[in-house]
């Protein structure tokens, strides 16, 4: 590139048997083409850019302070920048990490160190001192958060999920894996449940690992005290699904002073019983698509909401798979089979097709294989009448409709952090003890691990997004 030039140029290409003593100016560099060669290649942009936000939530210097130097000299706070960063990159497993990962990317120029920061035991034990600063953790990146976003914490969203693992019982009296209802589908696997608190940004505010027999509606009670502790008495609005709330939680938030707002989905009988008092009132516009009913009810505040987008989505859903299940029935009923082996059959197609299949009534005759079906019009009557149609239950009952109907759909962004957390290998999806150990799922590695919070930092923060754009981009 010549000083004042916008764009390199090629001053001679000579045949490398031909080339000497034809350029005789010393300042100029002679490159074989034919010796070139790519030596370890690594990726750098990405990893700066993780290293970079890692600087600017302050979180270097945050555990600069708390993770000590070891008799050793291994710096912990660079080691846990290095599984952060490799969850936010490209997540997998510890061994993956330590065995090929660290030595592809650039992490060692960037940190100064060596391959000796990724070394095995490194990795697992670094888990175990993060436990005790979980709060802290939270409070200082809440506090950052506040001053690079203007995040407020006025609308927060709660939820929870499970997860699910290999494992065979029984296990000891304090260990937090047990059998549960399972939203993976899996009630033969143990499982643990996770609840997490987060702000319509996707910022991470509090979350807890709970034994897998625990019922949704025994924790909101707890994160109500916890986030009041944290940021103290204010107006703040709780937005969360049907069945975490129990009625004697929403007396108690609508009893509080000040008021604790609340914003939630309703099961489907309350809807049933509710009907009569809705057909009356007028639907109003709430937003481009989207209707609405307002039932008032004491201090409460009913909305009943039809979402157009909503509708023609879901009914997509269930006409493709009504179909699919109508073509395997009619497969079913020409194939020469035993009684036994139909059943068999019918069984599998009921485990795919669910929700087709309440719609449908199959016969099978007592004595033979003789199989009938057709269409239940009831149900689908009245499955089509409630698709794309949603009773919410507030007690912000002067609040604008459309308002209301876009915070019940940020309830996606604590979808997206669990489905998130989900996608991660199953190295890491294990239980975890009360001691804040946590135990793989596979069947080769038995390494416990501990229950530590960066993953969270890794997978909910809308830094990802950025990082994730880098490296596809």
């Amino acid at each position: 590139m010549e000083e004042g030039q916008t764009r390199p140029r090629t001053l001679s290409l000579f045949p490398e048997d031909r080339c000497e003593g034809l350029v005789a100016d010393a300042s100029i560099v002679r490159v074989k083409l034919a010796e070139l060669r790519l030596s370890r290649p690594r990726q750098w942009g990405a990893c700066w850019l993780a290293l970079m936000l890692w600087r600017e939530l302050e979180l270097d210097l945050f555990w600069g302070k708390r993770l000590a130097v070891s008799r050793k000299g291994t710096r912990w706070d660079k080691v846990l920048f290095v599984l952060v960063a490799y969850r936010l990159l490209a997540p997998g497993s510890e061994w993956r990490l330590h065995r090929e990962w660290f030595r592809h990317s650039a992490l060692a120029d960037l940190l100064g160190e060596d391959a000796g920061l990724a070394e095995i035991h490194k990795l697992y034990r670094c888990h175990d001192q993060l436990l005790s600063y979980k709060q802290a953790v939270f409070d200082h990146l809440t506090a950052r958060w506040r001053d690079l976003f203007n995040i407020s914490y006025d609308v927060l969203l709660y939820d929870l999920t499970s997860t699910h693992f290999e494992a065979d019982p029984p296990f000891r009296q304090d260990d937090k894996r047990r059998f549960g209802y399972s939203r993976d589908h899996r009630p033969d696997c143990v499982q643990i449940v996770i609840a997490l608190v987060v702000t319509p940004e996707g910022l991470p505010l509090a979350y807890e690992v709970l034994p897998g027999n625990t019922s949704d509606k025994t924790t909101l009670r707890g994160f109500l005290e916890r986030i009041e502790r944290q940021f103290g008495k204010a107006r703040r609005v709780w937005l969360m699904d049907r069945g975490v709330p129990t009625e004697e939680v929403l007396a108690e938030m609508r009893a509080a002073d000040p008021p604790v707002f609340y914003l939630v989905g309703t099961p489907k009988g309350r809807l049933t019983r509710l009907q009569k008092h809705l057909i009356d009132k007028p639907w109003q516009e709430a937003r481009p698509g989207v209707r609405v009913k307002l039932l008032p009810q004491g201090d409460e505040l009913y909305v009943f909401a039809q979402s157009l987008n909503r509708i023609a989505k879901e009914r997509a859903i269930r006409r493709r798979q009504l179909k699919r299940l109508w073509a395997r029935l009619k497969q079913l009923s020409t194939m020469s089979l035993t009684r036994e082996e139909l059943l068999m059959k019918l069984g599998a197609a009921r485990n795919q097709f669910r929700k087709a299949w309440r719609l449908v009534v199959v016969e099978v005759a007592a004595d033979s294989a003789a199989l009938s079906y057709r269409l239940d019009r009831t149900k689908l009557r009245q499955v089509r009448s409630r698709e794309g149609r949603y009773l919410l239950r507030t007690n912000l009952v002067e609040e604008d409709p459309g308002k209301l109907w876009s915070h019940y759909l940020l309830l996606v962004m604590i979808e997206e952090a669990f489905k998130n957390l989900k996608s991660l290998p199953s190295r890491k999806r294990g239980a975890i003890s009360p001691s804040g150990r946590s135990f793989t799922n596979s069947r080769r590695a038995s390494r416990p691990t501990s229950s530590s919070p960066f993953w969270l930092i890794a997978c909910t923060s809308p830094l990802a997004a950025a990082c994730m754009r880098w490296r596809r981009g």
